[in-house]
């Protein structure tokens, strides 16, 4: 069967499953607010106005507003831009770092395979959370003390995109290892197949043999396996935000918004409901897509 068919199979299955299209026109409604935010949020997210702190929801601010007066819709259409970088940028970070390693081990294998691995198993061991705090620590830490030039130019930009950066490295830097050990595993049977055998009789390279035959056919699970990772990319996110260790103020996010809304929720709940249900649809939305996709392309996970 042509490659061609497959997909268009896989699309046919995908468009039949209605919770999968109906995360990912959630998702495209998302991208579309992310990449449109100036023009269709009604004020500046950092507008503070203290004479109106604490609005609930009105006529002139849809969701309220928060302890300084900011307009909570602005803030929360701001917010979409930090949650789908990071969700985003980290999943892109993790597909290639990963697929990357696992393939080269799977396919190398003896010792380059078994150290390699090693340090796959060394970062999985560890607990990830944990990890991406304590690089968010050193990272603000050396920021604070260093006068490298490469550390104060990531500092830099870091500020000018308010403070993602540094969260997105951190995200990025633990969470290619599942991907790593999934296209190891893929890399290796795929390796023993025939016609990858017969690739290497008729004297094909080494690179060609990857690029042609095996990072093809491993791109189907790895994709379903990393869409099902940005829930979780973008929860990190948030957590860190609501410690405190996430984008630098004021720059939106929705974990912070929740940090914020948290402390005073008996007295004003709108300050943490609407940034909590829009990073819960999110979560769901992309949990429906990752999981029609895998159904569409029939993998087994």
């Amino acid at each position: 069967m042509k490659r061609g068919s497959l997909a268009a199979d896989a699309w046919r299955r995908l468009l039949r499953n209605k919770m999968a299209v109906a995360g990912g026109v959630f998702v495209i409604f998302l991208v579309i607010i992310a990449i449109f935010a100036p023009y269709i949020a009604p004020y500046p997210f950092d507008e503070a106005d203290f004479r109106n702190a604490y609005q609930p929801p009105c006529r002139g601010h849809p969701l309220g507003t928060d302890s300084l007066g900011r307009d909570l819709l602005s803030r929360l259409i701001w917010g979409t831009r930090v949650s789908l970088a990071v969700g985003f940028i980290g999943a892109i970070t993790s597909f290639v770092i990963g697929v990357l390693w696992g393939t080269i081990a799977g396919f190398c294998g003896g010792l380059i395979d078994n150290l390699m691995m090693r340090v796959v198993d060394f970062l999985y061991a560890f607990p990830t959370m944990l990890f991406v705090i304590l690089l968010m620590v050193v990272f603000k830490v050396n920021v604070a003390t260093t006068h490298n030039p490469v550390i104060l130019a990531m500092s830099a930009l870091d500020d000018k995109l308010g403070g993602m950066l540094f969260v997105m490295i951190g995200i990025g830097a633990v969470s290619w290892v599942g991907i790593a050990r999934l296209s190891r595993g893929l890399a290796l049977s795929i390796a023993e197949e025939e016609y990858v055998e017969a690739a290497r009789a008729i004297g094909n390279s080494s690179l060609r043999i990857v690029t042609k035959h095996i990072l093809p056919n491993l791109m189907g699970p790895c994709v379903v396996y990393v869409s099902l990772g940005i829930p979780g990319y973008i929860s990190t996110e948030a957590f860190l935000s609501f410690i405190g260790l996430g984008v630098t103020p004021p720059t939106p996010s929705w974990g912070a918004m929740i940090s914020e809304g948290y402390q005073v929720m008996l007295v004003y709940p709108h300050m943490a409901l609407f940034p909590a249900i829009a990073l819960g649809l999110t979560m769901l939305a992309f949990n429906f897509l990752g999981d029609g996709l895998r159904d569409a392309l029939d993998v087994q996970m």
